[in-house]
């Protein structure tokens, strides 16, 4: 389970500025409901310049919540060359840190605040620059070019993280490290980096295994296993039938499911047994 600070937490059980501005002077709309995140935030300006008024509206997990409430609290007060200035790194700080696996949520804030402002001055609201890479996320060459930039990114996993990019079905992944290569001059020469899961392929692929690899033999002589977490490199499952009561089962576990895993998923898994 991921960390979450108290202040992120308050911001998602009491969020603040849900809903929209009556007559908004800036909206920024990013994401997709079906990509799992999207999030509308709306800006009213007051004859002083300043934005008097800031709400949004979000479909997403509850640091999506809490990032576009902190955002609407940092905007209130601020001038729009103020607000231009916000970061990700602000909205993850205002709210005592973020999950790595959940930064993208503090990026959708930085991405929705760059289109409110837009939309403000008059200006066209752009579709992102360069070519999808990302097809899952409809993310570009050019938005992962600025991730790696603007956050000294060195990983996949680390883009993911941020952008949301290869955190899908993972054909994206070549194409990713080339670009983080170039970006960080790596260069065509740099090695061979090993392909990054993310908890999400991992999951998957824990599964397929289970499935395709593992339950039917057990199956053979009576057994079976239920996967019943994942947490980092832990596998927790529970073995049911005559594998529950087997003198063996530990023996199960480390010689031939753990094995198994650690070969055909990722060598770093380890396989603990839940009984209860």
């Amino acid at each position: 389970m991921w960390e979450y600070s108290d202040k992120v937490k308050e911001h998602f059980l009491n969020p603040r500025n849900v809903g929209e501005v009556e007559g908004a002077d800036g909206v920024g709309e990013v994401g997709s409901m079906a990509c799992g995140d999207a999030l509308k935030l709306t800006f009213k300006v007051g004859d002083d310049g300043r934005i008097v008024d800031a709400k949004f509206k979000t479909f997403g997990c509850a640091s999506a919540i809490a990032s576009a409430s902190a955002l609407t609290e940092l905007l209130v007060g601020k001038t729009v060359e103020e607000a231009e200035r916000l970061t990700n790194d602000h909205i993850a700080e205002y709210l005592g840190g973020l999950p790595k696996e959940k930064m993208h949520c503090s990026v959708m804030g930085q991405e929705a605040l760059e289109k409110a402002i837009a939309c403000y001055r008059g200006e066209p609201d752009k579709q992102p620059e360069g070519n999808v890479v990302c097809e899952c996320f409809g993310v570009t060459d050019r938005q992962i070019e600025r991730a790696l930039s603007d956050n000294a990114l060195t990983t996949i996993e680390e883009i993911t993280n941020y952008i949301k990019a290869g955190g899908g079905c993972g054909k994206c992944h070549d194409t990713i490290q080339e670009i983080i290569d170039r970006v960080n001059g790596g260069g065509a020469e740099a090695p061979a980096k090993p392909k990054v899961l993310t908890n999400i392929q991992k999951i998957r692929l824990i599964e397929e295994t289970l499935e395709r690899e593992i339950k039917p033999a057990l199956n053979q002589d009576g057994g079976d296993i239920q996967l019943v977490d994942v947490d980092g490199n832990r596998v927790m499952v529970k073995l049911t039938g005559r594998c529950a009561s087997c003198a063996m089962s530990e023996v199960t576990l480390k010689d031939y499911v753990e094995t198994k895993l650690k070969e055909l998923v990722a060598p770093e898994l380890v396989v603990e047994e839940v009984t209860s």
